[in-house]
């Protein structure tokens, strides 16, 4: 793995008055860190830790308060794997970090909203007006796509970068005329008085959500991956069968009600195991033809250097199970 080398472990396990363990008598090695950053498709791995469906022992999820966090997180060797959108991916792949997609959690079909304050009523207005959005994640992605339908160009407009744990904020101190935003965020907006002028909808099979690691981390911890996953299933499969006793359940960390919750997954589709299998196992599916759009797409925003990203290990299948969890 190309990530920074860590401090040995038994420092680690020292620090915490940890007795070491040796071969046959426990555990040796540290758990799998995830970063993770605040949105809907993830958080059947947090229902999962509630549960207790997946182990403290086996695996930690390391919350940030936006994707960039999250990025940082698994540039500095904080985090073994992180939850991100298939643009942020590319976007660690060209910066030299050779992640694999090992689970897509959602493809977004409406959930990445464009918002606009009262008086905005059209994509034309928002020629001279300042628009929030996170710069090194979907967000400019949105961004750039907003501004096409609209006729307009990234010079007719002021950018306000600003990461996701900010975005309330700025929105209420009145910095910024529309936002580039997403759940639970753009609930609680427009139950206020936010205009939903653009979203994902209009730009289909663009934005998925992956579970990324490199190919070290995932043969170094295939057990732990295989149980995050699987326990992702389960919290899905507990969704469809009761969405309101699990949406309950999930509530809490969203501060919205069940029925809001609910309303959340709405511009999302979630792929099960068998269209997972499908996404990450042919080297030419949906996911990958995707990857090489969005390089092109990337390139033409500025987001990325290069559009002919190396796309060879993109994807894998491996540890997605064989049988729907129930």
């Amino acid at each position: 793995m190309m990530l920074r080398k860590r401090r040995l472990f038994l420092t680690a396990l020292g620090a915490l008055g940890l007795s070491v363990l040796i071969p046959g008598c426990g555990r040796t090695a540290p758990p799998l860190r995830i970063a993770t950053n605040p949105w809907v498709g993830y958080e059947f791995m947090f229902l999962a830790r509630h549960e207790g469906w997946i182990s403290p022992q086996d695996t930690v999820l390391v919350e940030a308060g936006s994707a960039t966090g999250a990025l940082d997180l698994l540039a500095s060797g904080k985090a073994d794997g992180a939850a991100l959108t298939l643009d942020e991916m590319l976007r660690a792949r060209e910066q030299g970090l050779p992640l694999m997609a090992v689970l897509v959690f959602d493809i977004s079909v409406g959930a990445d909203v464009l918002l606009a304050k009262p008086g905005i009523e059209t994509l034309a207005q928002l020629k001279g007006k300042r628009i929030g959005f996170e710069q090194s994640a979907v967000g400019a992605l949105m961004l750039h796509k907003a501004l096409e339908a609209a006729g307009l160009q990234m010079a007719d407009v002021k950018t306000v970068p600003v990461t996701f744990d900010r975005h309330l904020q700025v929105w209420h101190a009145g910095e910024v005329d529309a936002l580039i935003t997403f759940e639970p965020n753009s609930t609680h907006l427009l139950a206020e008085d936010a205009r939903r002028l653009f979203d994902s909808s209009r730009i289909p099979d663009t934005i998925f959500d992956v579970l990324a690691v490199t190919s070290a981390v995932a043969e170094r911890h295939h057990e732990a991956l295989h149980q995050l996953v699987a326990a992702h299933f389960r919290g899905l499969t507990a969704f469809h069968k009761n969405p309101y006793d699990t949406a309950y359940r999930m509530a809490e960390r969203f501060k919205l009600s069940p029925k809001e919750v609910i309303g959340a997954f709405r511009g999302l589709e979630m792929p099960n195991a068998s269209r997972n299998r499908k996404f990450l196992h042919d080297e030419n599916s949906v996911i990958v033809n995707a990857a090489k759009e969005l390089g092109m797409i990337m390139a033409q925003a500025g987001i990325i250097k290069n559009s002919q990203i190396d796309l060879s290990n993109l994807i894998g299948a491996d540890f997605i199970p064989r049988e729907e969890t129930r």
